[in-house]
Formats: C-alpha cells, sequence, structure tokens
C-alpha cells in the first residue's frame, strides 16, 4: 500500500476533527442498534406477547419479521442511493435526512407505547402495532444513512489510513452501546417502552457533529445527469453485466451475503434467545452485552491493524471462523457461563467483520465506481437481513410448540449459512495490484 501516514500520526488522524466527527456517528446510531434493534425494542416485545412458552417463540417470530420488513425496503431503495451518490457527490445531505426520520420514530416508539388504550387490531393492542410500525420506519432510516455513510470513508483518507480510520470508527461506536445503555436505569425489569425516548435523545446528540462538522463536496450541478429513479436501477443492471471484469467484488457480496445473514438475525434475536433459552435476567443480559461491546471495541482495534498487516480478504476469513465457532457454543449452551463465551467471541466478530468488510470493499472496487458498489454491498447485505431473521422467525413460529427447542433450530440454522459464506469468501481472487493501491 502507498504510504500517507508520515503527514499524521496516528492519533493526530484519530482526532482530527472530521474523523472524529464521522466516528461520533457510528456512536450515535449505535446507541439505536444496540438499544432498539438488540435489548429494549425485543424485551418489550416479550414482556408484551411472551405470556408463555409458546407466546414467547411468537414474540421471537414477530421480533425476526420485523426486522425482516425494514430490510425488505431497504433492499428496494438501496441500490439507487450508490447512484445518487455517484451523480450527487452528497453523502452527509442524506445520511442528515435519514438520521433525522429515524430518530423521530425512535421517540415515537416511546410515545406510542405510553399510550393506554384498548383498540385493537387483528387480535393485538393498537399501541404495539404503532409501535412495531415505528420500529420498522426507524430501521429502515437508520440502515439507510449507513450507506452513505460507509462511502463517506473513502473522502477521510488514503491507503492505509482507511483499515485505521474504519477500525477507530467501529471502536468508537460500539462504546456508544456503553453509553446508550445507561437507559436501563430508567427501565430496570420491567417497563422496557421506557427506554425508547431517552435512547432518540441521545442518538441525536451525538448525530449533531457529523451535520455541522463534516461538508459533502458535491458534483457542480452542470456536471451532474439527470437522475431517474428507473436510471438509477437500470445503472445498478449495467454493473451486473460487469460481472466478469469485477469477479472478485461480486464472490465478496454473495460470501456476505450469507455471513450478514448470521450477524444481523443474531444482532436481532440475542436478547430474547439468552433470556428465554438460556435463563438470563435483564440485569445479566446487560452486563452480558457490555463485555461483548467491550470485546467489540478490541477485536475492532485489533483487525484495523491485522487487516493493515495481512490484508482484509485472509482477514474475513478469520473473523468468519470465530463467529462460526460462537454460534456452535450458542446453539449447544445450557450453562450461562458457555453464552459468555459465545457472546464475547461475537462481540469480536461483529466489530471485526465491519472493520475488514469496508476495507475489502474499498480494495477491490474503482474509485470511479465506489459508490455503486458500495450501494451493491449494503443491496448484498440487506437481502440477508430479510431472509436471515424471516428464516429465524418461520422456524420459531412452525417450531412453537416445542418450546425453548425452536429456537436452538433457528439458531443452528445460521452455522450453516456462516460456513457457505466463509466457503464462498474463499474463492475471492485478490489481484496483487488492488492491494498496493
Amino acid at each position: 500500500m502507498k504510504k500517507h501516514l508520515g503527514a499524521r500520526s496516528q492519533w493526530a488522524l484519530y482526532f482530527s476533527l472530521p474523523i472524529l466527527s464521522w466516528a461520533l456517528y457510528d456512536f450515535a446510531n449505535t446507541i439505536f442498534s444496540s438499544n432498539i434493534n438488540t435489548v429494549f425494542f425485543p424485551f418489550y416485545m416479550d414482556e408484551v406477547l411472551g405470556t408463555d412458552q409458546v407466546m414467547e417463540q411468537v414474540a421471537s417470530t414477530f421480533i425476526s419479521y420485523a426486522n425482516a420488513c425494514a430490510s425488505f425496503f431497504l433492499v428496494l431503495f438501496s441500490p439507487l442511493y450508490g447512484v445518487w451518490i455517484d451523480q450527487t457527490g452528497y453523502k452527509k445531505r442524506f445520511i442528515v435526512w435519514f438520521a433525522s426520520i429515524s430518530i423521530f420514530f425512535t421517540f415515537m416508539m416511546g410515545v406510542f407505547a405510553h399510550l393506554d388504550v384498548s383498540s385493537q387490531f387483528s387480535g393485538l393492542p393498537l399501541s404495539l402495532c404503532l409501535v412495531v410500525l415505528s420500529f420498522v420506519i426507524a430501521k429502515f432510516c437508520f440502515n439507510s444513512s449507513l450507506v452513505f455513510y460507509d462511502t463517506m470513508l473513502g473522502d477521510l483518507g488514503k491507503g492505509d489510513e482507511i483499515p485505521l480510520i474504519s477500525g477507530f470508527g467501529v471502536a468508537v461506536g460500539y462504546l456508544g452501546t456503553i453509553v446508550g445503555l445507561l437507559v436501563y436505569f430508567f427501565v430496570q425489569d420491567g417497563g422496557f417502552h421506557r427506554a425508547f425516548i431517552p435512547t432518540a435523545i441521545l442518538y441525536l446528540i451525538f448525530s449533531l457533529p457529523l451535520f455541522f462538522f463534516i461538508k459533502d463536496s458535491p458534483i457542480p450541478k452542470e456536471n451532474r445527469k439527470k437522475i431517474r429513479f428507473i436510471k438509477g436501477y437500470r445503472e445498478i443492471v449495467d454493473t451486473f453485466k460487469d460481472m466478469k471484469k469485477y469477479k472478485a467484488i461480486f464472490t465478496f457480496m454473495i460470501a456476505y451475503f450469507f455471513l450478514n445473514d448470521a450477524i444481523q438475525t443474531t444482532i436481532a434475536m440475542m436478547a430474547v434467545y439468552a433470556t428465554i433459552i438460556v435463563g438470563f435476567t435483564s440485569g445479566q443480559f446487560i452486563l452480558l452485552y457490555l463485555v461483548s461491546t467491550i470485546s467489540t471495541v478490541i477485536g475492532s482495534f485489533v483487525f484495523g491493524n491485522i487487516t493493515k498487516a495481512i490484508g482484509a480478504r485472509k482477514s474475513v476469513a478469520i473473523v468468519s471462523v470465530i463467529m462460526i465457532i460462537a454460534l456452535i457454543i450458542a446453539v449447544c449452551a445450557t450453562q450461562e457461563w458457555m453464552f459468555w463465551i459465545a457472546g464475547s467471541m461475537f462481540g469480536v466478530s461483529l466489530g471485526s467483520m465491519w472493520v475488514t468488510s469496508r476495507t475489502l470493499i474499498i480494495e477491490l472496487s474503482p474509485e470511479e465506481k465506489r459508490g455503486q458498489f458500495f450501494g451493491l454491498f449494503a443491496f448484498s447485505g440487506k437481502v440477508s437481513s430479510i431472509i436471515g431473521p424471516a428464516l429465524y422467525g418461520t422456524v420459531t413460529l412452525l417450531l412453537k410448540d416445542y418450546g425453548t427447542l425452536a429456537s436452538r433450530v433457528a439458531l443452528g440454522s445460521l452455522i450453516v449459512l456462516t460456513v457457505i459464506g466463509l466457503i464462498v469468501h474463499l474463492q475471492v481472487k485478490q489481484d496483487q495490484r488492488q492491494i498496493s493501491d
């Protein structure tokens, strides 16, 4: 790789205002991801619906399908996002819009959950239905903002700065988990809906540095192409026609489809799995999640440097193996200490996968198509974000009468998908010239 670090030290790189502001948005959106997606929304659903072992599995199905629904809408639009970036140059502007909508509906989850109404919709409390709808919108917009956020990475550094900046962003982001979980003091062991509004406020506060201190570099209007909705998808189709020319990046996207399947489903279901299947209390799970987060932070920093040393392709393979081992332990866990090990290992693999995969996309893609390939990267990941939760939810629904066995079988299906992802990833052939650029 070309050397760019001589102009500024590693710590000067991290604490430059643009990079720190960029990393703080990771801090902000991770508060949403951990508090809403992983912890308190699943706890809320189980609290409202999980009145017995069968209904606990039904709650798991609802959580899974809500996540799948949010991902479905992202699949429809994410290919267009990359085209928007390449044709307008705007990244921050779209982040501001999507993040603001996500924050608003996170706030509304708390408002709706507090409603004391007797009305029902399809046999379910109306307030719960409104919370689920708000969750779907908030998560869709949260994930949409990340497409533009990830693409911004290439503007912040060059060469061997990229994996360091990526690792720093992920590490700072997961520190947001620690701050976000402070809202547990509003909740304790009941009334989990009380975490929603404080989460929205924290999400907003830590998004503000990116909103105000990072500037877009838009393409001059006279150089822009007129954007049509359908035209954006035609360009994506044209990109797929170049599969032979960009075989390595398309192979990785197939691999990432399966790997992200396991990641996103585990993130969404680990709270309910730990409490219902393994026997954790909500307080114990919060502590487990904090330990897992520390593992994520350490793994992000470590794999930022490992990626710099051995390359992103080999690093992704190592992370995949760690994830497979973690899932095997979680499926077999009959004692709490077993899930402690699984949770810590999954924390390492979670943060490291983001560091290594984002860096590999940059290494594999030509600069003039980077925005479009990041859109396709999101497309690959988000299609899997439909399939994984939908698969998990369908298994728990079909096997609900078997109680906790349903969730173990559902989680076990993710091991198969991760192994497939690793096998496909090992077929990625990276040009040495790409690594040295």
